[in-house]
């Protein structure tokens, strides 16, 4: 019997090594070209006579954007993470039949005619009281009952990386003046930045606050709290609420506060501190008066010290809506693969004008009249931040 050489066992060695490093390096790179995929047909129904459908927009690094025409909603967000696998940030659902239910928390829906809340649904314009549908216990919030969450839109895909949406809300839809013309158009560019434009006429003077209802977790959706992710705000005053989330009118300063975010922290830092304050609201719950809106310098940086992915937010909007997910359960598991989205494992940030500001006035206006365009812009970049903390 032959005995093996040293240099035998180690060339054995070492073939055996280089392959196991082969198939680990291609199992590498088969993850990290892994891409979400969504049932189109599971969004394929009629409803309120029209069609729905799921469309995809892709840009040249491979990163992409489902949305849906009901509700304008982004349906999916795939961006890449620091190891250069795809990650889907937000959350949804994996058909249209689970975003028509009972009390689904407008993911990723396009909100109007008026963003956030209105206190006892009621406004006065023009020497005229209106009252609008109650869905927030005594308020309404986000266009009440029948909202442009719960619409179809007419979808008109521009290209690979653009999409327009377009809707009219009839004189008198959910106790609202006037015939408004809306339009949304999404553009995932080269940069993997997701950009909202907004614009609208209206042929009677109204009120119009139009925003994007995203959840998003950068951890990837479906994977646990956001309390560990870092936030800034830039942002040195804060509205804040009375125990139904109205604002009281004031506008506080930020500093010293657990609403300050001028700096980076880390979400669960203060969270308990802030629930103490607003009561209800199981966390942050707020709108935040912005230091610049003009849509070139960031409002808010965000990152996941697990993936390294970052996003920041610009708007030409004067305020932003930081909600913690408070009301999410994790009862269904009904999220997207089956998965479930408990309480605090998503956040928002809703680039809008102020809350309840038609009965607010030293807010800034909310009011649309004929002849004038609203037109209003955000966006939502995401980058990568390679060095592990």
């Amino acid at each position: 019997m032959i005995k093996p050489t040293l240099n035998y066992l180690a060339a054995l060695c070492l073939l055996f090594s280089c392959t196991a490093n082969q198939k680990e390096e291609k199992t590498d790179l088969e993850n990290k070209s892994q891409e979400v995929q969504l049932d189109t047909s599971a969004y394929l129904a009629k409803v309120q006579g029209k069609e729905t459908k799921l469309f995809q927009l892709t840009n040249k690094n491979g990163a992409k954007l489902y949305v849906t025409n009901y509700g304008a909603r982004v349906v999916a967000l795939i961006v890449p993470n620091r190891a250069g696998e795809f990650t889907d940030v937000v959350l949804g659902y994996d058909s249209l039949k689970s975003f028509q239910k009972k009390g689904e928390p407008f993911f990723g829906a396009i909100i109007g005619r008026y963003g956030n809340r209105i206190a006892k649904g009621k406004f006065s314009l023009a020497g005229k009281s209106y009252q609008l549908q109650l869905n927030d216990g005594v308020n309404t919030l986000h266009g009440g009952t029948d909202g442009f969450y719960a619409k179809v839109w007419e979808a008109k895909q521009l290209d690979q990386q653009q999409i327009e949406m377009s809707y009219l809300s009839k004189d008198g839809e959910a106790g609202y003046p006037g015939n408004v013309n809306v339009k949304v158009v999404y553009t995932l560019a080269d940069d993997n930045s997701l950009k909202i434009d907004y614009s609208a006429t209206t042929d009677k003077e109204t009120i119009l606050n139009l925003t994007n209802h995203a959840y998003f977790n950068l951890n990837g959706e479906g994977n646990g709290t956001i309390l560990d992710h870092e936030l800034t705000i830039a942002a040195d005053g804060y509205t804040p609420v009375d125990k139904t989330l109205i604002p009281t009118g004031k506008i506080e300063p930020v500093k010293g506060t657990p609403f300050d975010f001028t700096t980076a922290k880390v979400i669960g830092k203060d969270i308990e501190a802030a629930n103490e304050q607003l009561k209800s609201g199981k966390g942050y719950d707020h709108n935040f008066v912005l230091n610049k809106n003009d849509g070139s310098s960031p409002v808010a940086i965000v990152k996941s010290p697990k993936t390294g992915i970052v996003m920041e937010v610009y708007t030409t909007e004067p305020g932003l809506q930081f909600y913690s997910g408070n009301f999410l359960t994790g009862v269904d598991k009904d999220g997207k693969g089956g998965k479930s989205y408990p309480f605090r494992s998503a956040f928002c940030l809703e680039t809008q004008h102020f809350p309840d500001s038609p009965n607010q006035p030293n807010f800034p206006s909310t009011v649309l009249k004929p002849g004038q365009t609203y037109s209003t812009s955000t966006t939502y970049k995401f980058e990568v931040d390679k060095t592990k903390d």
